[in-house]
């Protein structure tokens, strides 16, 4: 099924419509989220790193670290809140025994498949009222709206380092 636009609405009225839509759909994204963090007892950060190790595999703690925008350090201490609760585990590289990997633990993998699941089969649903071209465009945009926060972030970042270069 191909959306077409109501008439009466304005291009500009769709847009705005468009707008606050993708920000409500953060902010239920967050708190879905925030949900499935305190059930599991771990930091919103903690799930984030969870997800990028379930997308990416097992990385170093230095890829963890760029993949989520965190820092090395605060990596480091989630690695280790995240082993104790049994989600990730350290994994020598056994071509170089000095690197050391974290991925998942089969404890995560399935915790997440169970709570993820049921939007999983939401979205499946919810897209077969698209054609393939209605796809592609949602695709598109969505990987539009992923380099936009990029930037954002890479932006925001240069301020706040010019900031603490000229107090320092």
């Amino acid at each position: 099924m191909t959306i077409r636009k109501e008439p009466g609405r304005t291009r500009e009225q769709l847009l705005e419509e468009l707008a606050a839509a993708v920000r409500e759909s953060q902010v239920a994204q967050d708190m879905a989220d925030q949900a499935v963090a305190d059930l599991l007892r771990v930091h919103r950060t903690d799930l984030r790193c969870m997800d990028v190790l379930d997308q990416r595999g097992r990385l170093t703690a230095g890829q963890l670290a760029e993949a989520s925008g965190l820092t090395t350090g605060a990596v480091t201490a989630m690695i280790d809140r995240m082993e104790r609760a049994g989600y990730v585990t350290r994994v020598r590289d056994l071509e170089d025994r000095r690197r050391v990997f974290v991925e998942l633990t089969p404890l995560a993998k399935e915790t997440g498949e169970k709570l993820y699941e049921p939007l999983g089969k939401a979205w499946r649903e919810a897209a077969k009222r698209y054609s393939d071209h209605d796809l592609a465009v949602l695709l598109d945009f969505v990987q539009r709206g992923l380099d936009m926060n990029q930037k954002l972030a890479a932006g925001v970042s240069e301020k706040i380092e010019r900031r603490e270069a000229r107090s320092a």
